[in-house]
Parts: structure tokens; sequence; C-alpha cells
């Protein structure tokens, strides 16, 4: 029995990045500042969690050692396992972009080695002539936005004014991303889907990554919150990728969370989606009962950016932490003879970095399963060889990218 099981954790970066001072990001170190402020009390939150950042399953695993490896730091209040017991290490980004697509795609065997197109931020976001094009072509009355924006905050602020015009909220970020966010009642989600497919076709000669739609319920009475209905349009990747090469093998790729949607449904054979860590990790554990010899299970574990990095939480990204990492014993018993999982991230997003952006950082590559042995796989060049270890540990062919640390 041979099966792969790759754990995205959605911008747990763990610093270091030898680049990063390129990218406004020198010092960033999403896993040391989250450490450092629990074992300072500066992350206390009654009723949620208290202390140093604890996460003993993976320390056990070598979490410790990666991150001294990455940044040359122990994280805060915390001791080195006397011996991991799985494979250890970190990885730098070769990719030019700090972005989900950028950093999925390497992972799966397929840097980003172009620029990716972006939208100025200073000024309106999108020309004249785009937005003329999406209000045609669309049918709209216009749009609101039109800028950089963190989402939650730009929903708050606009919400009842979309519901009452109908003008659906436009607006970019440091990523190459056009995100669109929408009532699901006043505005409909596949109204919401079907104009994030015309802006798509729209923005493809523009080099953008992603189109998100972004809806929300509520009212002005109520606030507005986010639903688990996004959905991420992207372009597809540069080449074949780790979930081409399983599901061509004639084997199965279950994609948890937004995985199908970030490799623009290439390559996957299951789509298992789910909205929260806790329904995301169910869902893997479902995908964990379904899945056979020569499958791969792939999940991206997005509450850590989504909720808690953007939105500088401290405390709710510590607690989602702790969270995740107690619940990794429920799947560890799953697991059968030849089983491989490898845990690691896309980029970081420091909570306490200023912005509210990715940042460019080191992640984490933790790896375990029966009978795999303890071992410092190093800083690795590349996120690629996530991928051609997998590929490997399937007796899938090698890709043109990455280097089995097995």
């Amino acid at each position: 029995m041979a099966r792969a099981f790759l754990f995205v954790l959605d911008s747990f970066g763990i610093g270091g990045a030898p680049d990063a001072e390129a990218y406004g990001d020198l010092g960033a170190d999403t896993l040391g500042h989250i450490a450092e402020q629990c074992a300072a009390g500066l992350a206390d939150r009654p009723g949620v969690r208290k202390g140093r950042l604890s996460l003993p399953h993976m320390q056990s695993l070598g979490l410790a050692e990666a991150a001294i490896a990455a940044s040359g730091n122990l994280p805060a209040g915390w001791v080195r396992a006397a011996r991991p017991r799985g494979l250890h290490g970190a990885a730098a980004e070769t990719s030019k972009g700090k972005d989900t697509p950028s950093g999925h795609w390497e992972i799966a065997g397929q840097p980003v080695m172009f620029d990716w197109g972006y939208f100025p931020d200073v000024g309106p976001a999108f020309s004249d002539e785009l937005v003329a094009k999406i209000v045609s072509e669309a049918e709209l009355p216009g749009i609101l936005g039109n800028c950089h924006a963190s989402g939650t905050e730009i929903i708050a602020r606009l919400g009842v004014e979309h519901m009452k015009s109908g003008k659906p909220i436009c607006y970019t970020s440091a990523d190459s991303v056009f995100q669109i966010a929408a009532h699901e009642q006043s505005f409909g989600l596949q109204n919401l889907i079907d104009l994030c497919q015309i802006v798509r076709k729209l923005v493809d000669p523009l080099n953008i990554g992603r189109v998100i739609a972004r809806p929300f319920v509520g009212s002005a009475e109520a606030g507005f919150d986010r639903t688990g209905n996004r959905r991420d349009f992207s372009v597809p990747p540069p080449g074949p990728t780790l979930l081409d090469a399983v599901s061509e093998s004639g084997h199965r790729v279950f994609a948890v969370g937004k995985i199908s949607d970030i490799f623009a449904h290439q390559g996957v054979t299951d789509l298992r989606k789910a909205s929260g860590n806790a329904a995301l990790f169910d869902a893997t554990l479902k995908a964990t009962q379904d899945a056979g010899d020569g499958d791969l299970v792939f999940t991206n574990f997005v509450d850590f950016d989504m909720l808690y990095g953007h939105r500088r939480d401290v405390a709710g990204y510590a607690a989602a932490l702790e969270q995740f990492d107690a619940m990794l014993p429920r799947f560890a018993k799953m697991l059968k003879p030849g089983d491989l999982v490898i845990m690691t991230a896309d980029h970081g997003c420091d909570p306490t970095w200023r912005g509210t952006q990715h940042t460019r950082e080191c992640v984490p590559i933790l790896g375990f399963g029966p009978g795999v042995a303890s071992r410092d796989i190093g800083v690795r060049t590349s996120f690629s060889d996530v991928g051609a270890t997998l590929a490997g540990h399937l007796g899938l062919p090698r890709g043109d990218n990455g280097k089995s640390f097995l």
C-alpha cells in the first residue's frame, strides 16, 4: 500500500527566506513571531487560548528543528525535540511571487518563473477601459470599490451600498488578483460566479493569476459575514504537475478545499469541498477512508491565512494552529503501512508584520507515516522537492523540477 497525503497549512511560514529583503519582508517570521507573542502573554484570549504556543505533535515531528534551519531561531517557549520522529526541514521558494497559486504550483512541481500582472496600488486599481468592459458584458449598473483593500473591511464599508445599488464590490491586493464581493441573496451566488467567469476572460491578457468570488451574507443591522462559498478562478499551471502525474497513472487525486480551484481543476479526479479548518479536516478523514493504493489526498487548510494572517490576528492564528495540531492523532490512526504524509505551506502571512499581505518566508516540511524514518532534510532550495518526493513515493516518473529527499 503506497498512498500520499499532502497538507498545506496556508501561510504557515517559518521565516528565513534568502530573498525576503527583495520583497520587503526581511525579518518576517510567522511561526517565530506568533510564538514570541504567545510566550509574552500577548496572544492570550479568554475562553480560547492562553500561554505559550503549544504544538506537541508538530514539535515531535521536528517543527522546532525546521524553524532553526530556516531562520536560526528556536520559537520562544519551546525546546528542541530529543529525537524528532519524522522527516523535518524547510524549503525556500524559487517562484517570483509570494501568492497562493505560485506556492501550490511549485509544491506540485511547477515553479512560476514568469512575472504576474498586478493592479496599481495608487489611484483606481482597475482602468476605465476594463471597468467599462466588465459593466457592459455583465450588464451591471457599475462597480464599487476599485481599490486595494482588506476583504472584511471593504464589505463592512460598502455592503449596504452594494445591496441598494446592485453594484458588485471589486477590489485587489498586493497579489495578482481581482476579487469580487457580493451578497448571496440580494445579488445572487450564481450571478457572482457568472460575473467572475466574465472577469476571468477579461483579465487574461493582463496575466492576472486569480479572480476570486467573495460571497457574503448579513445586513446593515446585523453586520456582514463572508460565507464558505468562495470560488477561485485561476489560470492553469504553466506545465504538468504532481496532480496530472497521479491522475494520468490511473489513480485518484482527492482535492480537499480550494485545491481544485488553485489548479484550475487540472489533474483532479475527486473534489471535496468544505468550509473551515475543522470541516476540511473531517473531509480529509473521509478522503483518507476512500483513498486506495497510488492515490493522492491534497488538502489546503485555509483558515490560517484567510481568517488570521490577513487580519493580523495573532491569538486567532495561534489557537487555529493548536486546534489543528490536536486533530492530527485522529488522522494518524488511519494511516496504513506504506503511507507518506507531508505537511508544508505555500508562503507566509506573519500576523505581526506591517500591512495585511503575504510575507516571503521559508516554509516547514514535516513528513511522517508508518515506517518513515526520522531524518533532517535541511533547507531545500525549492518547494518542488515536495512534489518530487511524493512522485517518487508513488512510483511516478520524476518531473522536470525538484529533487526527492527520500
